[in-house]
């Protein structure tokens, strides 16, 4: 299919490698545009995509458009384009807290449109999304927009009032996940270990134990109780994590960045 990306940030550069990569589409069926022609003539020249003149050129030429802006800029855009709509594409918004009510507004009455929630581990094809569709899409736009997003990674298809739930976990979740490494690392040099070392380890053993929740069928209580031997190491460990609220925080960072996403919405 033929894939137009307006606004050339990392996010959607990631999902036209994807989609290039993936054989989705090919580089002479991209279609590139941003306020930045550094940006787009860059990642034209990584990919072999086409520099369009305008955003509505890339609206014209292109069966699914990702918009890769900043949320403020969605709705300037949206009128842009507004008179290749709707029926020439599908739009796809990862714009955080930009709902489809409001872009379906900003659209002709039959505009086709999806959210998407994709996270930065998308950036190296193991990334994480949310995706809803709006009033007017079709079954063959959410294929199409499944495609892509899975060429980075997993999808979830899930209601819009779902998003902000998959923002506060896989939107944001990298960054715990980034800080629970840093925090090992941190207490590792602290017991004795070099930096090099620890930073090896801690990162072998998320990424292990994230396979084996993925890869084995038994749940993550299972697999913790797997690993805990009464009077052990391990029951120590998870004593003192209980204790200093570890699994608290953790529900609270969800929350918290959940109820952002909302309060996003609402602004």
């Amino acid at each position: 299919m033929k894939i137009g990306l307006i606004g050339c940030g990392r996010m959607g550069g990631a999902l036209i490698e994807g989609a290039i990569g993936a054989s989705i589409t090919t580089p002479e069926e991209v279609w590139l545009h941003s306020r930045s022609e550094e940006s787009a003539r860059a990642l034209a020249k990584k990919t072999g995509a086409h520099v369009a003149t305008s955003n509505s050129h890339v609206a014209s030429e292109c069966d699914l458009v990702i918009l890769g802006v900043k949320p403020y800029q969605v709705t300037e855009i949206l009128e842009e384009i507004s008179d290749v709509l709707p029926g020439n594409c599908v739009l796809v918004s990862v714009a955080a807290g930009i709902t489809l009510a409001k872009m379906e507004a900003a659209c002709p009455e039959g505009s086709r449109i999806i959210r998407a929630m994709p996270n930065t581990p998308s950036l190296i094809g193991l990334g994480a999304a949310g995706m809803a569709a709006g009033a007017h899409a079709t079954a063959s736009d959410l294929v199409m927009g499944r495609q892509m997003l899975e060429a980075v990674g997993i999808v979830s298809e899930v209601a819009e009032a779902d998003l902000d739930a998959v923002t506060g976990l896989s939107g944001s979740g990298p960054a715990y996940i980034y800080t629970l490494i840093d925090a090992l690392i941190a207490q590792a040099q602290k017991e004795g270990l070099p930096a090099s070392e620890a930073l090896r380890l801690a990162t072998q053993t998320v990424v292990g134990a994230a396979r084996m929740v993925e890869q084995t069928d038994m749940t993550p209580r299972e697999l913790v109780n797997q690993v805990t031997s009464p009077g052990g190491t391990t029951l120590a460990g998870l004593a003192a994590l209980t204790e200093h609220g570890f699994e608290s925080s953790i529900a609270a960072g969800v929350a918290a960045a959940t109820e952002r996403s909302r309060e996003i919405a609402r602004e």
